[in-house]
């Protein structure tokens, strides 16, 4: 709320100077006395959160932050928490885990082959994830088996990045493991020093097991990992609805499965996206790796039902 400004000398000379401009200040003075009487409205998660253009990037990311938060009740999204903890021996108050799920989303989404389709390819741009959003908001619709976006590791580690302060977790940088690769680290204040956790946004120089938290990558060979503080794109840039529809639709679909899951349907899927599987042979592998899911397992077998079905349809379109 903006403050009205005080009335000082000039307001005697106003008074002075007749009857009807003193009763037009005094109802002025009223009216400002009522603004200044009346509490703010209280904050709450509606009116601070939730924009009023959803087809927005600061649309998308409040609603990545609500589906983060309702995948915390995942015993496969917590399974992982606890396990990343006990590797990085931190505290729940280090680690908290409504970051840790947001930030969990982004990677399971964004990484190279991950379910919002994108897909790494040596392009020559820089450190940053301009080219990205610009492939993304001319881009009319999207499918479970095409490519929304193709960038290179470095340009997907500042998306990550940037959608990670974008969301409110703060001191996610870039980090070069080599000359000429780059993944994100995440850092957490401790006591003495941080910890440095390695987000590797592409499986580059890894193995197919190494994920989030990969000891792959010694993260301290950079002296300092400075946190992604550039605006990428602006908060009320608009995207294309069927884009962001997809984006969400696929976090519903995924964003409650085990790593492990994740991890293993984002190498069939990234053999779909880059030709060396079709989606028949995608499909069948599928349907093998959910056979061996326990039956407790809900939620993966959930998810690899939605990536089956997903790759049965690819498969039908000629």
């Amino acid at each position: 709320m903006r403050d009205h400004p005080r009335r000082g000398p000039a307001a005697m000379q106003v008074i002075a100077s007749g009857i009807r401009l003193l009763f037009g200040g005094l109802i002025l003075s009223a009216v400002s006395f009522v603004a200044a009487a009346t509490p703010p409205a209280q904050r709450t998660a509606s009116n601070t959160s939730t924009p009023t253009e959803p087809n927005t990037v600061a649309g998308l990311v409040a609603r990545l932050r609500t589906q983060a938060a309702a995948s915390q009740s995942s015993p496969a999204v917590r399974a992982d928490y606890d396990a990343l903890r006990a590797a990085q021996s931190l505290s729940a108050a280090q680690l908290p885990y409504a970051d840790y799920a947001y930030l969990r989303l982004l990677f399971e989404a964004t990484r190279d082959g991950g379910y919002w389709n994108l897909h790494w390819a040596i392009t020559d741009r820089e450190p940053n994830s301009d080219a990205i959003w610009a492939q993304w908001r001319a881009r009319r619709s999207a499918t479970p088996t095409g490519i929304t976006a193709t960038a290179e590791c470095d340009e997907l580690s500042a998306l990550y990045a940037f959608l990670a302060r974008r969301g409110g977790v703060r001191n996610v940088g870039l980090f070069w493991p080599t000359a000429n690769h780059t993944v994100a680290v995440w850092r957490i204040p401790t006591t003495p020093g941080e910890t440095r956790i390695v987000v590797p946004t592409t499986q580059i120089f890894l193995s197919q097991y190494d994920s989030f938290g990969t000891r792959g990558f010694d993260p301290w060979k950079q002296a300092t990992i400075y946190e992604y503080g550039r605006r990428d794109i602006v908060d009320d840039a608009r995207l294309p609805q069927a884009l962001i529809g997809f984006f969400l639709a696929q976090n519903d679909k995924y964003v409650r499965a085990s790593g492990l899951s994740l991890q293993r349907m984002r190498q069939l899927r990234d053999g779909v996206l880059d030709g060396s599987l079709s989606a028949d042979q995608a499909m069948r592998q599928a349907q093998a790796q959910r056979e061996r899911i326990a039956p407790g397992a809900a939620d993966d077998r959930s998810a690899y039902a939605h990536f089956i079905r997903d790759l049965q349809a690819a498969a039908k379109t000629p």
